[in-house]
């Protein structure tokens, strides 16, 4: 048997439906398209400046890379890559940018705790899972590699 709901339960089903954002996949794919573009735009616009400038290649990827994750550190302390994200959704989360947001946004939220304990602890929250990922992964390609060479 079903009970009966009562009509207190309808009343909030209908308010919750009336204050539920509508979510338009159409939109959230174009903004996520803009904001993950844009990022790699200016990505490329600035290895093919250090190109321009002389580097190599490899050396302008390098140094787009440091540039990206510090400028993604650095909006991510002032507060303005939260607002990226909340624009852009999934576009905001481009792996290098992403990234760099991921390890400063735990630390920002726990640097009343202090120095040691709150700021420089909570930076690993996220990045130290993936460096020991990949430290132990990139060791045992390593030794897959020598063994079947």
């Amino acid at each position: 048997m079903r009970e009966r709901e009562s009509p207190q339960a309808k009343r909030y089903a209908r308010l919750v439906e009336q204050e539920k954002p509508v979510i338009s996949l159409v939109n959230n794919v174009f903004k996520a398209f803009l904001v993950g573009g844009g990022i790699c735009l200016l990505g490329e616009i600035i290895k093919s400046t250090l190109i321009a400038r002389g580097f190599t290649n490899d050396i302008a990827g390098v140094w787009m890379s440091i540039i990206l994750v510090f400028s993604s550190a650095l909006l991510t302390g002032l507060g303005v890559y939260d607002e990226v994200g909340r624009y852009g959704g999934a576009g905001s989360a481009i792996p290098i940018t992403g990234f760099a947001n991921s390890i400063v946004a735990p630390s920002m939220e726990f640097r009343s705790e202090g120095a040691i304990l709150g700021l420089a602890a909570r930076l690993f929250l996220i990045a130290g899972p993936v460096i020991v990922y990949g430290l132990v992964s990139a060791t045992g390609f390593g030794l897959l590699r020598s063994i079947f060479k």
